[in-house]
């Protein structure tokens, strides 16, 4: 199966000035980004067939992030190039690979499907929503809603990150919340961290947060523990999938490589009659290594591993408490 990835394709432009943050930070370097497009890019490195749905400005920023994830193997005939300018974000970066970011925001909140457009994107296709910018408003959000609406009707698999961005949302949970409600209703399966799990959920332990998204129809939960791993939250069923020993540099990208990463797995094989329930633990453990990788470089997409060089590393599982 093709894998579908609609929403913001942008520049990253990270602070080198380590721990000094957006504020006092000088020196920056240019690097493709946009959580959709860091996951089409690591499902096209890894060997999958990617299709990106973006919007940038015609400018040289956008005939960059063209040019960028062609490398690697994305398909971009679904990125339309408009009079906007390319939307831009900031990244600043400490010790432990935490981010503090700034958007301008451009061309991304443009993108408009058409039906027919939509009815081509969903035809064998997994359905990956994992937008920042996408439930902020705009010809974005309506295209973002119109083609989950039309896989849900057609029973294309549906994966939803949330994505959550205090940057973008702070004071306005309550709304990011709601917004996100409508997709947790379609989605097959849902990638949060253990904030947004519980952010999202107004759970008060994780047992509770998980309940509450499979009460609104989700199978498949993934919430993401950093060191810790990942767990694996199928109704009842739930299990953690221990993280790989790293040394982390940046951490931006980490969440899009790890699903980028599932995604790919599953893409390639048949959800079978338990949807995934037996292959899912391997998936993740896979997911893993893809995530760690890309934790122990600079950059996203320029982070991401080849398949040859997963299958030469050898991992050691994490034993943080």
């Amino acid at each position: 199966m093709k894998v579908t990835c609609i929403g913001e394709m942008l520049i990253d432009f990270v602070c080198t000035d380590t721990n000094a943050g957006l504020v006092k930070g000088y020196n920056f370097v240019k690097k493709p980004g946009g959580a959709p497009a860091n996951v089409a890019a690591c499902i096209g490195k890894l060997g999958g067939e990617p299709l990106l749905v973006a919007a940038v400005g015609n400018d040289p920023f956008g005939r960059y992030l063209i040019d960028e994830v062609s490398h690697y193997h994305v398909k971009t005939q679904n990125i339309s190039v408009l009079k906007s300018s390319t939307s831009l974000a900031f990244v600043s970066l400490s010790d432990d690979g935490e981010r503090e970011f700034a958007f301008n925001r451009g061309a991304d909140e443009k993108l408009r499907l058409s039906k027919v457009q939509i009815e081509k994107l969903l035809d064998d296709s997994i359905l990956h929503l994992g937008s920042a910018t996408a439930l902020l408003g705009g010809n974005l959000s309506e295209s973002y809603m119109d083609i989950a609406k039309e896989a849900y009707k057609k029973g294309n698999i549906i994966c939803f990150d949330p994505n959550f961005r205090i940057d973008l949302w702070n004071g306005n949970e309550d709304n990011f919340r709601e917004k996100c409600e409508a997709y947790f209703a379609m989605a097959d399966v849902v990638k949060v961290s253990d904030d947004e799990l519980f952010l999202l959920s107004q759970a008060n332990d994780i047992e509770s947060g998980c309940d509450y998204f499979h009460s609104k129809g989700v199978k498949i939960l993934l919430v993401t523990l950093g060191s810790k791993g990942c767990l694996v939250s199928q109704g009842k069923k739930q299990y953690i999938v221990p993280a790989y020993k790293v040394t982390a540099i940046d951490t931006t990208g980490a969440g899009d490589s790890f699903i980028g990463a599932l995604l790919f797995k599953m893409s390639k094989h048949s959800p079978n009659d338990d949807f995934y329930a037996s292959q899912m633990k391997e998936f993740v453990a896979f997911a893993e290594k893809v995530s760690g990788l890309v934790c122990s470089k600079l950059g996203a997409m320029t982070a991401l591993p080849a398949m040859q060089e997963i299958n030469s590393m050898e991992f050691i599982v994490n034993e943080a408490d």
